[in-house]
Formats: C-alpha cells, structure tokens, sequence
C-alpha cells in the first residue's frame, strides 16, 4: 500500500480534477490524503445555510461527504482563506492563501508529508490550470514542500489538455453551438488554460469510475456557479468532459501516455 497525498486549493477542487484517479487508488487498496489549502470562504453561499454556521464550515461537510465517495482516509485543512479570482481585493488579506509565506505554508504541507510518509504528493501546474491565484499558489507550495520533506515525495501536476479542450470546442462551433468556451482565451493571468499536450505526461481514463466523479461533485452542491453547470451536463457530455485527468511529471521525458502512473506503487 502506498500513500498519495492530493494537494487542492479549495473544496470541490478535487472532484473536478481528480476524484477519478483517487477513487481507483483507493479501489487499490492505497491510501489517499486530500488537503486544501482554503476552505473555500468565497464560494457561493447557498440559499440553506444554517443560521451561525459559516460557508468554509459548511463547505468542510461537503468535502467530507466527498471523501466518503472517493474512499480519501484523511482530510487535512492548511488553515488559509480563499484569496478569491486574479486581482480580487482578498488576495491581500491577512489570511489570503495567495499572499502567505511561501516556506511557512510549505512546512504546512511537507509536515503532513512526513506524518503520512507520502510517496507521491500531487499538486497544480505552474499556473494552477487557469491562473487563479490560489491553484498557482498550490503549484508552489507542493514544489517546496517536497524539498522541505524529511523523504521527497514523487511529485506529479494535474493539469488540464488545452489541446482536447480546443478540439472540443470547435467541434462544438462546427455543431452550431457559438457560446462555447475557448480554451486559447487568455484567463486572468493573461495564459490560456490548460497545458499543451505535448508538455503533459500521462492521460488517465477513468471512465470506469466517472460515476464516482459525479458522486463527489455532487457532494458540493452548494457551488451551483460551477459545479451546478458541470451537474447539469448530460451523462454523454459529462463524460467526454471528465473521464479523462491529466497529470505533468517534472522531470519525466516528453511524450503523453495514456496508462496510470501508479502501477509502480505496490
């Protein structure tokens, strides 16, 4: 059994990247630790939420209902705020994830590494898929968090296929649809999404478990502005969109594979 540590900016962010690949890892018998960096406290509030209760409380529920989906053991909070989208006024708060010290977040996170005695940590590409500045702060920290740890983890990079997704959307375009999402958009960082397939590594079908990746979504309702559209796609659709994660292994050789690059593990 190995451990694999998932390392997301905010809750439901591991529902849409990675629960796939989570829930066949646990299938395998490995252990999987999720942590957040945010509890997600400029997400959208939902219309039923407890009178006292804050919205990071309620989204810790939905994350735990998530973890019993995916099969996740461990749920670890590195105790910053949402630092909200690119040039939002929170991204300089006090407790803004994005504003942190870098090497204090970090032992945060490589402390958790050693508890575990992780063997891969798993964390964003170098702009955190589409620039928010949480996601990118994600990227950083697992990278030093890795040199910090007592035993270096393999490192590995979800990521999205700005490729597939722009073969997607002029499919779409050519189907009649106008309104699609153009994935060589500059987002608020000024990059396209995603990462071009040529600098990816591994493509994972997890079209066996995409109902499992539906299920955890789903466990974060209350994000109705964007889990609630991903809910809302038909089962074809939702497929074609999510049954595939995508990871960048640094320092691997160039060239996709589609396979899972966790057999090595046992």
């Amino acid at each position: 059994m190995a451990t694999i540590v998932f390392v997301h900016a905010h809750p439901d962010d591991e529902a849409s990247a990675t629960s796939g690949s989570m829930t066949r890892l646990t299938r395998e018998g490995h252990r999987v630790v999720v942590v957040y960096g945010t509890g997600g406290e400029h997400g959208t509030s939902p219309d039923d939420l407890p009178e006292g209760m804050t919205l990071a409380d309620f989204r810790r529920g939905e994350a735990e209902a998530s973890a019993r989906v995916t099969g996740a053991e461990r749920i670890v909070w590195l105790g910053y705020e949402d630092s909200g989208m690119h040039g939002w006024e929170q991204n300089g708060g006090a407790r803004s994830f994005h504003g942190a010290d870098l090497d204090e977040a970090a032992r945060r996170l490589a402390d958790v590494l050693d508890e575990e005695d992780a063997d891969v940590a798993i964390g964003y590409d170098w702009h955190g898929g589409y620039g928010h500045p949480d996601h990118v702060k994600v990227h950083r920290v697992v990278h030093r968090a890795a040199d910090l740890a007592a035993q270096r983890p393999r490192l590995l990079e979800s990521t999205m296929n700005r490729d597939a997704m722009r073969a997607g959307y002029q499919a779409a375009k050519e189907a009649g649809h106008e309104d699609g999402f153009d994935p060589d958009e500059p987002m608020g960082d000024g990059e396209p999404v995603g990462t071009p397939e040529s600098e990816i590594h591994w493509r994972v079908d997890v079209l066996p478990d995409i109902e499992s990746k539906r299920a955890a979504l789903a466990c974060h309702a209350s994000q109705t502005s964007d889990v609630g559209m991903m809910l809302q796609l038909p089962a074809e659709m939702f497929a074609q969109w999510f049954g595939t994660e995508y990871y960048i292994e640094p320092g691997r050789a160039p060239g996709i594979v589609d396979g899972w690059p966790f057999t090595d593990l046992d």
